[in-house]
């Protein structure tokens, strides 16, 4: 079996449901390896616990999980707050499989736009959000408080909630 095909056979087991308190230390060691900056414990237990306009989901691979996202479902608006994948299983489009859920997830819970920031210097990042429909909007000057770098706004419009298939492989939140 090729590396292409073992990746394919692998995607196919992908999970995505939506993020419970005990997730939280798996999240974190994702968290400590993609971001200079990574959140507490305690900021993800308050995101699930306390704050209503937050959603976030994980992606899990035979019971390990992988990847996660967040964001603030405000008015008709998401907010992504994060999206971070473990090192190892980058390079295979998972990211954009990651984003897809998130996306997903916004339409059911009747959003009609999303945004984002990414710093300026992570291309590939960027690149993604383009494939996914997202537009520069503008930028947050030193954004980023380890050493100031500026944010790039990112705005994307999300489809019609009737859209047909927008439903399909839904995560459910309580």
């Amino acid at each position: 079996m090729s590396e292409a095909e073992s990746y394919k056979e692998q995607e196919s087991r992908l999970i995505f449901r939506p993020m419970k308190l005990q997730d939280i230390p798996e999240v974190m060691e994702i968290e400590h390896e993609a971001f200079t900056m990574p959140w507490t414990a305690e900021a993800f237990r308050n995101e699930l616990t306390h704050n209503h306009f937050a959603k976030y989901m994980v992606m899990e691979l035979d019971g390990r999980i992988i990847g996660y996202a967040g964001m603030w479902a405000i008015v008709d608006e998401a907010h992504v707050t994060n999206i971070a994948l473990l090192q190892m299983f980058r390079g295979r489009k998972w990211g954009e499989r990651l984003m897809d859920e998130l996306m997903k997830t916004a339409v059911q819970v009747g959003m009609k736009s999303i945004t984002l920031e990414v710093r300026v210097s992570n291309e590939v990042a960027q690149n993604l959000y383009r494939k996914k429909g997202f537009r520069p909007a503008g930028t947050r000057r030193g954004y980023y408080s380890d050493n100031r770098e500026d944010a790039l706004i990112m705005w994307a419009d999300l489809p019609a909630y009737e859209e047909p298939g927008v439903m399909e492989g839904r995560v459910d939140y309580p």
